[in-house]
């Protein structure tokens, strides 16, 4: 059994019925139990600004599937959703990232092979994961220092 953290967001269209709806689908699945979303929020764009504000939150789940089946699940949900990547960072109808994996012991996964890296690369550089993380894991701590502390080093 596998924990999940999700980041979720959308910026076009019906942002957070895109949101919701693969929420729902995630909820359905059989392979997946104790989904928790966050509050979602409202941010500005991230790299590529030239784009509509984005709706962010995170989700918390556990899982049987092994990280990279998890992935192609997530990703088969944003084709659902009608995702085009054309634009790196650009707008997307929903964008699903692993941010976090726990192992059945509690011990933070770390992979980085050709398809996936976790934990995600720019997660601690971006309130807008960090925010909802927050909400569903508020003892976090990365290199030592703790995720409402990182919150706060970005603010300034």
């Amino acid at each position: 059994m596998y924990t999940y953290y999700i980041s979720v967001g959308s910026n076009m269209g019906d942002k957070r019925g895109y949101i919701n709806s693969a929420f729902q689908s995630l909820q359905q699945h059989e392979a997946v139990s104790k989904l928790v979303a966050s509050a979602l929020i409202e941010t500005e764009p991230w790299g590529y600004t030239e784009q509509d504000t984005f709706v962010n939150g995170m989700w918390s789940c556990e899982s049987t599937l092994e990280p990279h089946q998890m992935l192609s699940l997530i990703q088969q949900l944003e084709q659902e959703a009608g995702r085009k990547r054309l634009i790196h960072w650009g707008p997307r109808t929903l964008d699903l990232d692993i941010i976090l994996v726990y192992d059945t012991e509690g011990m933070l996964i770390s992979l980085c092979d050709e398809s996936l890296v976790v934990p995600h690369p720019h997660f601690w550089e971006r309130t807008f994961v960090l925010e909802p993380l927050y909400q569903l894991l508020p003892t976090f701590t990365y290199k030592g220092i703790k995720v409402v502390d990182r919150l706060a080093q970005l603010s300034v």
